[in-house]
């Protein structure tokens, strides 16, 4: 009889641990520097986080951190240092660190966010990732954001000479050697100061997405936009894990997260990138902003004055390795295929 008590005694420990491992889950720490309402938040890393959540049957929950572990610039390495367990950023925050991104920062790769963001993650796998720039993380996704254009408070902009003198702010990347091929003068600042530096007169335009305009609330401080066909630049975005998070993970819930990831981010954060795009050309309708497309005669002039920055790009990669030329074909290929 004390056998038979101890036995199911023993049965009974084993059940509940096999409970507690079934029902254990791991909490994944992101650090977030955009307010929650921002698209890339609303409409991309809080809708991707559920989908972790969903692919992992419950194992797996990613915490949206309220407040940022680190400044934007710090991003990357919040993950690759532990602090966060989960970051996204810019690549062009970092000047010089990144090299083989600024191929899909060039001018004029297309309209379609979605598009885009998939064409590079594919072109990521087949030939960036072997420049390895996103050493001590796990890459988990990339994205960019819809084509930029020129917003500005001080005049139209017809030409591209119009724009010269101006204190434009730029995120970094390519946009910077944009910038300085139209004679402007640049100010590197994260997103999140925009709206500080136009309303105090520090920068007198910006060269963002549409989207941006509505998000950050800058029709109140901005009076002219000049829309570009196909982007005047593009912005390069990173979603890294932290290696040291991703490693005591499960192979079955590493599996999860990827199947969520990658391109399928890409995808998700497109999307999301298209309809708020869509949203800050209304609010800046509604807020009487004076509005126009680039004519064929300043199209002509802005390829003729860029003309010299995708050799040079295509020269940094092919310093890392990388053959930045079939990289940007096929690029320009899978967009166009979409």
């Amino acid at each position: 009889m004390k056998k038979i008590i101890t036995t199911i005694l023993g049965l009974s420990a084993v059940s509940m641990l096999m409970i507690s491992v079934a029902s254990a889950k791991t909490t994944l720490r992101l650090s977030n520097w955009i307010p929650p309402k921002h698209p890339i938040a609303a409409d991309m890393i809080f809708p991707w986080a559920e989908k972790v959540e969903k692919a992992s049957n419950g194992r797996i929950k990613v915490n949206i951190l309220k407040k940022a572990l680190g400044k934007p610039p710090a991003a990357y390495d919040l993950a690759k240092d532990g602090i966060a367990d989960i970051s996204w950023g810019v690549h062009g925050y970092t000047p010089g660190r990144f090299v083989v991104t600024q191929l899909v920062e060039l001018p004029f790769l297309g309209d379609d966010a979605e598009a885009l963001s998939v064409a590079y993650w594919r072109i990521h796998q087949k030939y960036l990732a072997a420049a390895n720039e996103h050493s001590g993380v796990k890459l988990l996704g990339l994205m960019t954001h819809g084509p930029g254009h020129i917003y500005n408070s001080k005049r139209a902009i017809n030409m591209p000479a119009d724009l010269e003198g101006l204190k434009i702010r730029v995120g970094g990347g390519v946009v910077s050697d944009v910038g300085k091929a139209l004679n402007i003068v640049t100010m590197l600042k994260p997103a999140t100061k925009s709206y500080e530096i136009l309303s105090r007169g520090v920068a007198d335009g910006i060269f963002f997405p549409k989207e941006s305009i509505r998000s950050f609330k800058l029709s109140k401080v901005l009076k002219y936009a000049t829309y570009i066909p196909g982007g005047l630049y593009n912005t390069s975005f990173f979603l890294v894990m932290s290696e040291k998070a991703w490693n005591k993970l499960s192979a079955q819930d590493q599996q999860a997260i990827m199947s969520v990831s990658g391109e399928e981010f890409a995808k998700l954060a497109g999307k999301g990138w298209n309809k708020a795009d869509r949203a800050g050309v209304a609010a800046m309708q509604a807020a009487g902003m004076s509005l126009q497309t680039a004519s064929s005669a300043m199209m002509a002039d802005l390829r003729k004055k860029l003309s010299d920055i995708e050799a040079k790009v295509v020269a940094r990669a092919k310093a890392k390795g990388i053959d930045g030329s079939a990289a940007l074909k096929m690029l320009r290929a899978e967009a166009a295929s979409y």
